[in-house]
């Protein structure tokens, strides 16, 4: 969420930002918020003016009494009646107002970055770098849920018959490579100097608000009914939370967290073939990380955050690329956002297994998540990224270390997660 002062000097800013994130639908409400502000604007004068004449008045019936000019003093008494009806009047108005304001100013843009590309949609992002060599064997490769069933890994039929379509159940061998690439995600990050947290699973909705986008909380979150409270998409949201309402002191600035935490989405929408199995689902594990800063030093992190996860995903055999958001592609609260994908020997191209963002001091405004300064107080930069998302990264992970046989290896760096095992033999034929 931008500062209405900054909407207020840069009206034109914050109208060429709407432009190129192709959300021209939008451009009305920059004027709406300013006459809005405006409004505000007086109503608050208008206040201070009343209160400053009641003040006054309020001395004058003092000496009135004083001097024994009893009927002066009851009509300036009435004046002071009409004046605190007033004040209640616009009382009123100015929380109306604000409200409109609030709502507005959710809803426009935050500032993206100069570097981000501009794009319609995901379409025109832009490749930024390959890590590993994409390899396609001269074998095939089946269906992530066919090589998982080799295994007796999947069943996805029982899991429908419980909870409807979007659920599993993983198995054995494959259950335990879940759970194993999970505590390594964790350990990886640990190394790396992030402080490990489990979160809570549900948070308020002014967490919620605080965090993403009314569209985004419509198409992700579900709501508990008869309470106050959402199931986590993913655990930045509470992560981010956590912070709500708080002044830091710069000096602990950095904070670096990464948290696991289940995750749970509405997923609307038709998918593809792509997308069934465990590609898009309802329910699913994720490592987080999440950075609260100083604003000098968000774009560093972004760069190291991202890093994070490439870097994570190479010990693990698996090439991956990043790619950078366009415009058109980034949800209103990011600065900057960049993707990792992992190689797909089965389809021949990348897919996301991962999102980087940088948030400016949108997330930290809605929360007002303050830092306390040499020079006085200031909002908190925010950050988050996927360190991994099994069991999505199971696809790529299974495909990239897939042998002819049907079996697949297990990476040095996982064995130990997984009881010194070297491969996943395969359990029927």
């Amino acid at each position: 969420m931008l500062d209405i002062k900054f909407v207020r000097e840069n009206p034109e800013a914050v109208r060429e930002n709407i432009k190129k994130k192709f959300q021209n639908e939008k451009l009305p409400m920059v004027d709406e918020v300013l006459e809005l502000d405006k409004k505000n604007r007086e109503i608050k004068k208008e206040v201070e003016a009343l209160r400053a004449n009641r003040n006054k008045i309020s001395k004058q019936i003092g000496a009135l009494m004083a001097q024994g000019k009893k009927e002066e003093a009851e009509a300036v008494k009435k004046q002071v009646t009409e004046n605190a009806q007033r004040m209640a009047q616009l009382d009123n108005e100015e929380r109306e107002t604000e409200e409109k304001i609030r709502k507005i100013m959710l809803v426009i843009p935050n500032i993206i970055d100069p570097s981000v590309p501009i794009g319609k949609d995901d379409s025109e992002n832009v490749e930024v770098q390959r890590y590993g060599e994409p390899v396609v064997p001269d074998f095939e490769i089946p269906y992530h849920t066919e090589i998982m069933e080799k295994f007796n890994g999947i069943d996805m039929d029982a899991a429908g018959r419980v909870a409807g379509n979007g659920f599993y159940y993983l198995m054995g061998d494959v259950a335990r490579l879940h759970s194993a690439i999970l505590s390594y995600a964790r350990d990886f990050m640990i190394g790396r100097g992030f402080t490990y947290c489990i979160p809570p699973f549900m948070i308020r909705s002014n967490v919620v608000t605080g965090v993403m986008s009314f569209a985004e909380m419509d198409a992700m979150m579900y709501k508990i009914e008869g309470e106050d409270l959402y199931l986590i998409g993913t655990s930045e949201h509470s992560m981010i939370g956590k912070f709500i309402d708080t002044i830091l002191k710069e000096e602990d600035l950095p904070y670096t967290l990464t948290s696991y935490s289940p995750c749970f989405r509405k997923e609307k929408g038709a998918h593809g073939i792509e997308e069934r199995g465990v590609y898009r689902i309802h329910q699913f594990e994720k490592q987080e990380m999440i950075v609260v800063c100083k604003p000098e030093d968000s774009m560093m992190w972004f760069d190291k955050l991202w890093q994070n996860t490439v870097d994570f995903f190479r010990t693990l055999d698996i090439p991956v690329r990043t790619l950078e958001c366009c415009s058109g592609d980034l949800a209103d609260l990011k600065v900057k956002s960049v993707d990792v994908e992992a190689w797909s020997p089965r389809q021949k191209k990348y897919f996301e297994v991962g999102s980087c963002s940088n948030l400016g001091d949108a997330q930290a405004r809605r929360l007002k998540i303050r830092v306390n300064g040499k020079s006085g107080k200031y909002l908190a930069h925010t950050l988050n990224n996927t360190v991994v998302a099994p069991p999505r990264m199971l696809i790529a992970f299974l495909e990239n270390n897939l042998n002819a046989d049907g079996s697949v290896k297990i990476p040095e760096a996982l064995r130990p997660y997984m009881g010194g095992m070297e491969l996943i033999e395969v359990k029927k034929k």
